[in-house]
């Protein structure tokens, strides 16, 4: 029998997506497959700290998991490729590839990664920039642009230069924008710190929302459009799922709708489109991806306009939500790769990143 894989899953972390990266990690944990992978379960916590877990995983979603865990140190010295338990501190836990289920700043934007990097272990996803990169809508957006991909009108606005004069930058943003916009912190997802405003008090109250989260903030034009998401899997050569669409519970698919109101919004998979829109579609998706250099795996957000039929690029998410109302691996589901299977192949593609990066010329 082949020795299981020795796999570090990595959760929570510094980030206002920490709840939402206890869902997804207990998730994937329940999906992998326990005679392939030995297990470390390795919780961040809102304050940084590292510990080992090794109690029910259920209680990784509850927020339990803090008051059992052991903290450890994960070095980014490559002569360690592992973890150490501080209560055993001259044994070295080896790992053989890291999935760092997590979410948002200090977790989804290059840091984890740029650590796995030093450390020179194989992980699971993108890698320091097309995480980075993917963070940050405006310079994902600059980069679209860049491609020719079609998206609707932007403005990146820093928090300190709007404080010291307010009025100058909702005079531009009204010269620019009609009502009403959308304003979201930067470097942010699940849909954290968003708001809709749709006139100028709640422009202000919205720049103010986003301002808490992030001190670059975007205002983007508001498109009257279905919201269509595609998943994309792979190295050089990814592939996208079909197309699903989300019908959103609330106003627009806010945190609440995509993690706590359970079965209210609703996922149509596929997506009610014509196949020559899915496609194009699920060309733009490749598009995205390969312009931001990513790897393993994303999921790409558009908008279909429900008068036009134009399609528009929303955004990209490196680490899409993996919780069991998640669109990333229902959409594989449809596609013919089921969750255990998916997990597998991300662990696949991540040792197969790394080989190409780590050969000998």
């Amino acid at each position: 029998m082949a020795e299981k894989l020795k796999v570090a899953v990595l959760f929570g972390g510094q980030s206002g997506e920490y709840e939402v990266s206890l869902r997804s990690a207990t998730s994937v944990i329940h999906h992998m497959d326990l005679s392939k992978y030995d297990l470390y379960l390795i919780g961040i916590s809102k304050n940084g700290k590292w510990a080992l877990f090794e109690g029910d995983i259920d209680k990784i979603q509850t927020g339990e998991w803090e008051k059992e865990a052991r903290p450890v140190v994960f070095p980014g010295d490559p002569t360690y490729r592992g973890f150490i338990v501080l209560d055993e501190p001259h044994r070295v836990y080896p790992v053989d590839v890291v999935f760092p289920i997590m979410h948002g700043p200090h977790a989804e934007d290059g840091t984890i990664q740029g650590l796995l990097e030093l450390a020179n272990i194989p992980y699971v996803g993108c890698g320091v920039l097309a995480s980075s990169t993917g963070m940050d809508k405006g310079i994902a957006k600059d980069i679209f642009a860049s491609k020719n991909l079609p998206q609707g009108e932007y403005m990146v606005i820093i928090r300190n230069d709007f404080e010291a004069a307010p009025d100058d930058f909702i005079e531009k943003i009204e010269r620019k924008f009609s009502y009403p916009v959308f304003v979201k912190p930067v470097n942010m997802g699940s849909s954290v710190g968003i708001s809709k405003a749709r006139n100028r008090s709640e422009l202000i109250e919205g720049i103010s929302l986003a301002g808490r989260y992030d001190r670059k903030i975007i205002i983007e034009e508001f498109i009257n459009g279905r919201e269509i998401e595609c998943a994309v899997l792979g190295n050089d050569h990814p592939k996208a799922s079909i197309v699903g669409e989300i019908i959103p519970c609330n106003e627009f698919y806010d945190y609440n709708a995509k993690y706590f109101d359970d079965g209210k919004s609703i996922l149509i998979i596929p997506a009610d489109l014509p196949e020559e829109k899915s496609e194009e579609i699920r060309r733009y998706a490749i598009e995205a991806y390969k312009a931001l250099d990513c790897s393993g795996l994303s999921r790409v957000d558009f908008f279909v306009d429900k008068v036009t039929g134009r399609v528009y690029i929303n955004e990209i998410n490196t680490m899409p939500g993996f919780t069991s109302i998640s669109m990333y691996p229902k959409l594989w589901e449809a596609t013919g790769i089921a969750y255990s299977e998916l997990i597998d192949t991300l662990i696949e593609l991540a040792f197969e990143r790394f080989n190409s990066k780590h050969f000998e010329g």
